[in-house]
C-alpha cells in the first residue's frame, strides 16, 4: 500500500518558527515533524510514501531524499499552485495512476496511528474510506462525527459540547479507495466537504476506526509548543 502525506502548507500561523523552514520541518524532539509521520508509517509497513510539498519544497527533499535512510521509498509532488485537499490528493492519485487503496495523512499531526489495525478493519468492512477518529473535549473546535456503529454518517462543524453528537473527529489520517475521488471536480476542492461527507451520506461506506492513542495538532505556536512538551514527557 502506497501513502501520501499532505505537508504542503505555509504554516502562517507558525511564524517566525516557518519563516526560514516550511512547516513539516518544525522540531520535535531533535527531528522533523513530518519525521515521525514518515516513521509512524513505515512501522505499519506502509513503505511507499509520497510526499505532497509546496513551500521551501527543497529542504524537505534535502532532508529525506529518496527515503532509503530512513527505511522507505519516498517520492515527491511540488504543489506550484494550492489545490486546497482535495485538489491534491486528486493530483497525485491521476499523476501517480493510482488504483488500488491508499493511505492519506495530514502532515502536521502528532500521533501514533495504528496503521495495520486501521488497514485490517478496512479490508473487513469493505469500506471505501475508513477514517481515523479521535477523542477530544473541546469539541467545539472541531468538526465531529454522527456515527451509526462503526458508520460515519456526517459531521457536525463546531457544535455546543451538549449538542455534539460524540466527542469523536476527524484525526487526518484515511484508508481509501481511490474510485470515490471521482466525486470531486477538477482543480481546487475540499476532501472533507465534497468527498468525505457526500460518500458518507451517499454510499454509507466510510467507517470510523477509533485512534487511542496520542494526537497533537501543532498547526499554531500555542499547539506546537504543547504538542512538543507532551511529546516530550511520553517519549522519556
Amino acid at each position: 500500500m502506497k501513502a501520501i502525506i499532505l505537508a504542503g502548507g505555509r504554516g502562517e500561523r507558525l511564524r517566525p518558527l516557518t519563516d526560514q523552514i516550511p512547516k513539516p520541518m518544525i522540531p520535535i524532539k531533535e527531528k522533523p515533524l513530518i519525521f515521525w509521520c514518515v516513521d509512524r508509517l513505515k512501522k505499519g509497513g506502509i513503505k511507499d510514501i509520497i510526499l505532497s510539498i509546496g513551500y521551501k519544497a527543497e529542504i524537505i527533499q534535502e532532508y529525506f531524499k529518496d527515503g532509503k535512510e530512513f527505511g522507505v521509498n519516498i517520492s515527491y509532488n511540488i504543489e506550484t499552485q494550492p489545490l486546497g485537499t482535495g485538489g491534491a490528493v486528486k493530483d497525485i492519485v491521476q499523476k501517480n495512476n493510482l488504483k488500488e487503496d491508499f493511505a492519506l495523512v495530514w502532515g502536521d499531526n502528532l500521533a501514533d496511528y495504528d496503521w495495520k489495525g486501521c488497514i485490517d478493519q478496512h479490508k473487513k468492512t469493505g469500506a471505501l474510506i475508513t477514517m481515523n477518529l479521535t477523542k477530544r473535549d473541546d469539541v467545539e473546535n472541531f468538526g465531529v462525527a454522527r456515527l451509526e456503529n462503526k458508520k460515519i454518517i456526517g459531521f457536525v462543524e463546531k457544535p455546543k459540547r451538549e449538542e455534539a453528537p460524540s466527542n469523536l473527529i476527524n484525526a487526518g489520517a484515511f484508508i481509501i479507495n481511490p474510485k470515490i475521488l471521482e466525486i470531486l471536480p477538477e482543480g481546487v476542492s475540499n476532501i472533507e466537504r465534497e468527498c468525505f461527507q457526500k460518500v458518507a451520506v451517499k454510499d454509507g461506506k466510510v467507517y470510523a476506526f477509533e485512534h487511542k492513542g496520542y494526537w497533537f495538532p501543532t498547526d499554531t505556536l500555542e499547539k506546537y509548543n504543547k504538542a512538543k512538551e507532551e511529546f516530550e514527557r511520553i517519549c522519556k
